[in-house]
């Protein structure tokens, strides 16, 4: 188990190491990945860019096509092979920018082409659900990562964040919670079970 002070130290040798480096934040719904993965990359301002997993979110469109609307979120929600492509792309280091996709909540569907990932940029932040998952697409990332950590944060304090983050998206609470303990626990517990495959553990809060 490391700080977060320690983690910020580990990100900034990463990005000190003379080449394109990868780092992976993961860990369940709402346990504090996002959060450290935007501290980290405010630490290393300048010697960092964030790009989220949550780009590759299939539209909403998609999902109504294919059935999965109510499952939002969960491992087959996701363009994995995108995901790993871009990484690919990213670690490569071959182009003068890559752009990446944002996933904005407010709309709840992915921006294309909303990050811009310069190359000269030595360290590339990317976080999400998923990282670790050994099954598919997904099956690639962890080998397209020089670290990846795992994010953790006591249970109750967990799900309270994450009902209050769907409540101020635009869900009625009642149906925030059965959201959060129907679909996002599921997801958590596929998640849990990745947690040995990272190189780092991280408490948040």
């Amino acid at each position: 188990m490391i700080t977060t002070e320690e983690a910020i130290e580990r990100a900034r040798r990463l990005a000190s190491g003379g080449r394109r480096a990868l780092l992976g934040i993961t860990g369940p719904p709402g346990g504090g990945k996002s959060t450290l993965a935007r501290a980290v990359a405010d630490e290393l301002s300048g010697s960092a860019v964030l790009v989220g997993m949550d780009g590759f979110h299939l539209a909403q469109a998609e999902l109504v096509r294919l059935g999965r609307r109510d499952r939002m979120g969960a491992v087959d929600t996701f363009d994995a092979a995108g995901y790993v492509a871009l990484l690919r792309r990213l670690r490569d280091n071959a182009e003068d920018v890559v752009y990446a996709p944002e996933f904005r909540r407010e709309i709840e569907e992915p921006i294309n082409a909303a990050v811009a990932v310069p190359r000269d940029v030595p360290l590339v932040i990317t976080e999400g659900n998923y990282l670790l998952v050994d099954q598919g697409p997904w099956a690639q990332v962890r080998d397209l990562l020089d670290e990846c950590w795992y994010v953790m944060q006591e249970e109750e304090t967990r799900l309270r964040l994450l009902i209050a983050r769907h409540v101020a998206f635009g869900k009625e609470p009642g149906f925030a919670r059965d959201w959060v303990m129907r679909s996002d626990q599921r997801n958590a517990e596929l998640v849990a079970t990745t947690r040995s495959r990272a190189d780092a553990l991280i408490r948040i809060g």
